[in-house]
């Protein structure tokens, strides 16, 4: 290749990647956008062109109040919010060991746990053991569900960032009278802070985006998350070809984590090139 046709390709190749990047996300977005800002008219065929009668209010208001969103907001939180808890201090505590005891039995107990990224759940086998433990239905069973699938994740990440830590730090602290759960909670945790932010945003987002197992484990009612509180009423007669109110309802759902990963998108590259490379 000529040295000009590669400096042409040198300079075009970060453009042909942003204009790639954004129609693979700019046209959805956008189409989602102006669709919830059309009557119903418009929006009976969504497309990308504007509405010629904006009514983004209307729509808006249609979608918190017969949606039920902030029944569903609530819901989501109550699930969400423990589910996160439970697998940053699980992971955290299951990654330190897997990180500073070298054992067959340490090692075979770490490639079961992290088998989880390879290996999803099976629904069924899930709903059929919440069942005999009385948990079908409920929100607890759900953030089992939600735990269980997301600390293979923490774990990973935490265990190679931990690897890299200079286990001298440990070793003083122990010589001074430190006991494991001090040496945990004042070193080792404190040290996690880039992973835990990681995990914190990678697993609210999964969750939170989650309508598959909520399908299956909370089934709705009362109970219903925003995203299968959203599949219900899509496929239900008030929203029967009713575009606008589907997208409007998608939108207000976005919007919390739209925000929490604008503002810490820069901990989640940091924490996974901390946990992956190290």
């Amino acid at each position: 290749m000529p040295s000009a046709a590669r400096a042409v390709w040198r300079l075009g190749r970060p453009a042909l990647v942003l204009l790639l990047a954004a129609l693979a996300v700019g046209v959805p977005l956008w189409l989602v956008a102006v669709t919830s800002a059309k009557p119903q008219a418009e929006a009976v065929r969504p497309n990308l062109d504007l509405p010629r009668r904006w009514q983004p209010a209307g729509n808006y208001e249609d979608a918190l109040g017969q949606g039920e969103m902030l029944r569903g907001f609530l819901n989501s939180l109550l699930v969400v919010v423990p589910s996160v808890v439970l697998v940053l201090v699980l992971g955290a505590g299951a990654a330190w060991v897997f990180a500073r005891r070298e054992s067959r039995l340490v090692s075979a107990a770490y490639a079961l746990c992290i088998s989880g990224l390879l290996l999803p759940p099976a629904v069924i086998t899930v709903v059929m053991e919440l069942r005999q433990l009385g948990l079908a239905g409920t929100r607890p069973g759900m953030i089992a569900v939600y735990t269980g699938m997301y600390l293979s994740t923490s774990i990973f990440f935490m265990t190679g960032f931990i690897r890299a830590v200079p286990p001298e730090l440990e070793e003083a602290a122990r010589m001074d009278g430190a006991k494991p759960l001090r040496i945990f909670l004042r070193i080792v945790l404190p040290l996690l802070r880039p992973v835990i932010a990681t995990a914190t945003i990678m697993v609210t987002l999964y969750a939170w985006s989650d309508v598959f197992y909520a399908f299956f484990v909370l089934g709705g009612g009362e109970r219903s998350t925003l995203p299968l509180n959203l599949y219900k009423v899509a496929g239900a007669q008030l929203y029967l070809n009713n575009w606008h109110l589907v997208f409007a309802y998608v939108v207000v759902m976005s919007l919390p984590m739209v925000a929490i990963f604008l503002v810490a998108q820069r901990s989640i590259v940091s924490g996974i090139t901390s946990g992956a490379v190290k």
